[in-house]
């Protein structure tokens, strides 16, 4: 008899040992479970949404005869294209509901919708067995946007001419824009992001009054007021919308060639096109702005001058750093030396209060240093646990008593307003450089 799809569900979430669900996964290859695999793509490909914020479960009490594949997947692909919203996707998933058994539909086409397998499983998984076993038709997209590279480890591509933007501090947004005016949010790493409402209804307007040729892909950052709040609002599953958050556009891509991994049109087209898109429609646009950039070449002193006096306004300006793209790059959708980021850091002293015991591995030894001092005008309050290594964590808590007091150098990304507590500020990343005032090399 052949196996049902929301039975090999039950398998794999009673596993936890990745070989075991990795075997679990082959079995079905082997099967020919083209169902199961069709429903795994809808669930763990990023790019394919339903539209729907919640899905009931269904009781056991109600009983069912059973909902073939072929109903649920037309359900499926009628909210993905949005053919069914609102009142009417809900009452045809209610009416999907009722024709399946409460195993299949709790076990499987649930989990489909709410895309979430809850056993374990990822795309990851997936394509490694079918890669490795030869089951290519069961492979997933993956999720991928164009990363920079840190220049620091790429100083030799800072040559010749550049685009020059500000690195902004926010969170990046890749906004998948339909013909339709259906418009799909996602973070760097394919989170689904829903909170960026007023955002994607601005651009869906747009774009039904004038719309696109294809599917295409708006690349940018969305920056707030203040980042944490900004953080706050990325991590949260209710659609509480993060009202002034703006999105800063800084590439431009089509879908089907994001799908592919690589466009072979420049950057320096690219941004052309990004800004001529935002420049017919700004009229109608208050939320979503382009990046300003600028041009150098790095093989002239002028251009050096330039490179160096942007870095500067940069960080003056409380941004990131800046970002250094190749002009004549495709967009590559990896981490790619086609874009560089150059990110300043600060480094602070401030004195020991206190200390902190760690966890789990680190239990009997230094978690964190707590310390705090005043820097720029501004009075810091931190913990510091990154950059001490398991050396510093076991000698430091021997000698705890003793760091009460002592002065230590922190390097972090940047100062940041603490939102607990009034005129009190914190920093972005920390890490424990050195303790001050000693000889050098001296141990604790």
């Amino acid at each position: 008899m052949r196996t049902q799809p929301q039975e090999v569900i039950a398998k794999l979430e009673a596993d936890n040992s990745r070989l075991k669900k990795e075997a679990i996964v082959l079995d079905a290859m082997k099967e020919g479970l083209d169902e199961f695999f069709e429903g795994l793509k809808m669930c763990l490909d990023k790019l394919y949404t339903f539209g729907v914020k919640q899905v009931p479960t269904k009781d056991d009490v109600i009983s069912a005869q059973g909902c073939e594949w072929k109903v649920f997947k037309k359900l499926a692909e009628q909210l993905y294209n949005r053919e069914l919203t609102g009142h009417a996707a809900r009452d045809a998933i209610k009416l999907v509901m009722s024709s399946a058994t409460a195993e299949q539909w709790n076990g499987f086409y649930r989990r489909i919708l709410i895309k979430d397998l809850r056993c374990g499983v990822t795309e990851k998984t997936v394509n490694n067995v079918a890669k490795k076993n030869k089951f290519k038709q069961y492979m997933i997209p993956v999720f991928t946007c164009q990363l920079a590279q840190d220049s620091a480890k790429h100083d030799k591509k800072l040559t010749g001419k550049k685009m020059l933007e500000v690195k902004l501090d926010g969170a990046r947004v890749v906004s998948i824009v339909y013909p339709d005016g259906k418009v799909d949010m996602f973070s760097r790493n394919g989170k689904e992001l829903i909170n960026f409402g007023h955002i994607a209804k601005e651009i869906s307007e747009v774009v039904k009054n004038s719309p696109p040729p294809y599917p295409l892909i708006l690349d940018g950052e969305v920056m707030s007021d203040n980042f944490q709040d900004l953080m706050k609002q990325i991590h949260r599953k209710s659609s509480t919308t993060a009202k002034d958050a703006k999105l800063h556009l800084f590439d431009f891509i089509p879908l089907a060639d994001f799908k592919k991994g690589i466009w072979n049109k420049s950057q320096k087209d690219r941004t052309e096109m990004v800004k001529a898109w935002y420049e017919q429609h700004k009229a109608s646009l208050t939320t979503i702005e382009v990046l300003d950039h600028e041009i150098v070449d790095l093989d002239t002193e002028e251009g050096q001058k330039t490179y160096t006096t942007i870095n500067k306004r940069a960080v003056d300006g409380g941004y990131e750093g800046i970002m250094i793209k190749d002009l004549e790059a495709p967009y590559e959708c990896k981490r790619t030396t086609s874009w560089l980021k150059l990110k300043p850091f600060i480094e602070v002293s401030l004195k020991v209060i206190g200390t902190e015991e760690g966890t789990g591995k680190n239990v009997g030894k230094l978690g964190a240093l707590i310390v705090e001092g005043k820097d720029d005008g501004k009075f810091i309050k931190t913990n510091v646990g990154s950059g001490l290594n398991d050396e510093n964590r076991e000698e430091f808590w021997k000698a705890k008593e003793k760091l009460i007091g002592q002065i230590v150098e922190v390097r972090a990304d940047a100062i940041t307003q603490n939102q607990e507590t009034e005129n009190e500020w914190s920093l972005r990343f920390p890490r424990f450089l050195r303790f001050r005032g000693f000889k050098p090399g001296e141990k604790m």
